[in-house]
């Protein structure tokens, strides 16, 4: 008989494919099709567009029919670059009750338990359809879930979706979404010393940096109202992160480059902030141009995600309360999967081992009384479904 592999055999496979998000997963993805295909459950792949060797990975255990169950995880994890660490991050190392590795906590632990599950309601021969989601690109802004949920329009169509993201085992409702941009000021290069006849880029580049910072100071300031006094902070905020420009002291900065982000609260709308963003831009453009015609300022969108929002009748939520005997409410500032599962209709709630607190960190961990209650949950969704 075909092994059965413990979740901790998993995780160990798991945590050993170096997945960095800049870097194919397609090796991890071929082989839990391959585990999956020796206990008689199909696994369809689907390849990312223009770059093949980027996978995703949907399969279904027991009857052919609607109203089934979606575990999803995703499968990248982020850089190990400038971060040191006490073991390989890509070996996984047990030490003080805990397993260290790059992804054991976001999100692998959760993969692992969610690929044992699978197998063992093969074998126990479900009522209710058990199914498997795991993606690529989660970690620059959820974007291959997209092509994910549309392709698993081949299987038929689950109720509710558990995402494993790190919640302490908490079921958690609500999160922020997300709108990221990369911003490329053009401006037009003078001796500094005739600064107002150029446009310098970092300058002007400044006067945008210093909108995102009064945003977020009119809305720190502001009562905060509804669902938004649930998160932390409780309101949106503007980030903005990585910046370059200017080539010397002396000469006015050509280029200006940083990435933009919003963080949005469920109850506000990703159109509004992009609208008053680029309202922003256009008008800082308009006074650029009146010193040079050359200058303008570049906005490209890196990804959105809507909010993730609380709804009545979510039989996801009811589901994962069950399972875990958590009522209490809990939101989050950080985004996941669960905002484009909820747009396309499905029930959703978000429950996984470990916490967000070691996610990304060095030596990120997952610890074995988290990993044991995952365990304990898949064990009482299988229960539940045969």
């Amino acid at each position: 008989m075909t092994e059965r592999l413990s979740p901790r055999a998993i995780l160990e496979k798991l945590v050993s494919f170096p997945t960095v998000s800049r870097d194919p997963n397609g090796m991890l993805i071929d082989w839990v099709a391959g585990y999956l295909a020796e206990h008689g459950i199909t696994a369809h792949v689907v390849e990312k567009p223009g770059a093949p060797e980027w996978k995703a990975l949907f399969a279904h255990v027991g009857p052919e029919v609607d109203g089934g169950v979606v575990l999803s995880g995703h499968t990248d994890v982020v850089p190990v670059d400038g971060q040191t660490w006490d073991t390989d991050p890509f070996t996984l190392t047990e030490r003080d009750g805990r397993l260290y590795g790059r992804g054991t906590c976001d999100m692998k632990g959760f993969d692992a338990l969610a690929i044992w599950a699978l197998v063992e309601a093969q074998y126990a021969g479900v009522r209710r359809p058990l199914q498997l989601a795991l993606s690529y690109d989660e970690e620059i802004g959820c974007t291959g879930v997209v092509d994910l949920i549309t392709a698993m329009t081949d299987l038929p169509r689950a109720s509710d979706v558990i995402v494993g993201e790190p919640t302490m085992m908490k079921v958690v409702t609500g999160h922020k979404g997300g709108l990221s941009y990369w911003v490329h000021v053009h401006g037009f290069e003078v001796h500094s010393s005739l600064l107002h006849t150029g446009v310098s880029a970092i300058m002007w580049g400044a006067k945008l940096i210093e909108w995102a910072n009064a945003m977020n100071d009119a809305a720190a300031a502001r009562m905060p109202e509804g669902i938004a006094e649930q998160f932390n902070p409780p309101y949106t905020n503007v980030h903005v992160g990585p910046i370059s420009g200017g080539t010397a002291h002396n000469i006015t900065a050509k280029d200006c480059e940083f990435g933009l982000g919003f963080r949005i609260v469920p109850g506000e709308t990703l159109q509004q902030y992009d609208a008053a963003l680029r309202w922003e831009i256009n008008d800082l453009t308009g006074k650029m141009k009146a010193v040079r015609e050359e200058a303008w300022i570049e906005v490209t969108e890196r990804f959105r995600l809507p909010p993730f929002a609380p709804e009545a009748d979510n039989g996801a939520e009811v589901l994962a309360r069950r399972l875990t005997g958590d009522n209490s409410d809990n939101f989050v500032s950080y985004a996941t999967e669960a905002s484009h599962f909820q747009t396309a209709g499905y029930k959703v709630a978000v429950c996984g081992p470990g916490s967000i607190e070691v996610a990304h960190q060095p030596n990120e961990y997952l610890s074995l009384t988290q990993f044991a209650e995952g365990q304990t949950f898949m064990t009482r969704l299988v229960a539940e479904v045969s």
